[in-house]
C-alpha cells in the first residue's frame, strides 16, 4: 500500500484501505452476481443498506484519516493550491435519477 501525504497518517490510511477494501468486495460480489434480475428499487434499497454498513464499519476511520490529511495539508500550506486546482477542474456530481439528494466524498 502506498502512503500517505504525511508519515502519521499512514497508519491511519492503510486501516482505512483495508477497511474499505474488505467492504467493497462485499457490496460487489452480490451486485454483480445479481444486478441484471434485481428491479430497480431493490437497488436502492441494497445500495442503502451497504452506505450504512459502509458507515458503521469504516466511517470512523474514514473521518479520522481525512482529518489527518487535511491537517497535513494546512500544515504544508497546500490550501491555496487545492483550491485554485478545484476551480481549475471542478469535480461533476452526476445528475440524481431517483430524485433525491447526492451524497459525496472527499479523497
Amino acid at each position: 500500500m502506498a502512503h500517505s501525504l504525511s508519515p502519521e497518517c499512514t497508519p491511519l490510511k492503510q486501516a482505512y484501505d483495508a477497511c474499505f477494501n474488505t467492504w467493497f468486495e462485499g457490496y460487489l460480489e452480490p451486485a454483480i452476481a445479481h444486478s441484471k434480475n434485481v428491479p430497480q428499487g431493490q437497488r436502492n434499497e441494497y445500495a442503502k443498506k451497504k452506505a450504512e454498513e459502509f458507515e458503521q464499519k469504516c466511517g470512523a476511520v474514514w473521518a479520522q484519516y481525512k482529518e489527518c490529511v487535511q491537517k497535513a495539508v494546512r500544515d504544508r500550506g497546500l490550501e491555496d493550491l487545492l483550491e485554485q486546482a478545484r476551480q481549475e477542474n471542478p469535480l461533476r456530481h452526476p445528475p440524481s435519477t431517483s430524485g433525491g439528494s447526492g451524497s459525496s466524498s472527499t479523497s
